[in-house]
């Protein structure tokens, strides 16, 4: 009978170490895969963000390039005015640009 009860606390520790080994990687394979979905999340959203930059870009310098047509095909008499005040517009247009990026 005492060989009996030994066995039977020698299986019963087995088990507890074995549960407490599952209960563990079980933890640590959640924790992983959380990170692994944030770090996931977080490259769509840098994608998501590089694509709206880009867009915004694109359409700023094709602006540009139509009112240099503008320019190109007008009176040359206001020329200097009007390089000044695109500028003006760029430099404020740069200021928004930073408070949103820091907003």
């Amino acid at each position: 009978m005492d060989v009996l009860a030994l066995i039977f606390g020698f299986v019963l520790i087995v088990a507890a170490f074995g549960l407490a080994a599952g209960i563990i990687i079980h933890r640590r394979q959640i924790a992983h895969d959380e990170r692994k979905l944030e770090l996931e999340r977080e490259i769509e959203q840098a994608k998501a963000d590089q694509a709206r930059f880009a867009n915004g870009d694109y359409r700023k310098m094709e602006e540009r390039v139509r009112v240099l047509e503008r320019i190109a095909t007008e009176n040359r008499s206001n020329l200097a005015a009007q390089i000044e005040q695109l500028r003006d517009l760029d430099m404020i247009e740069d200021r928004s640009l930073d408070k949103e990026e820091t907003a």
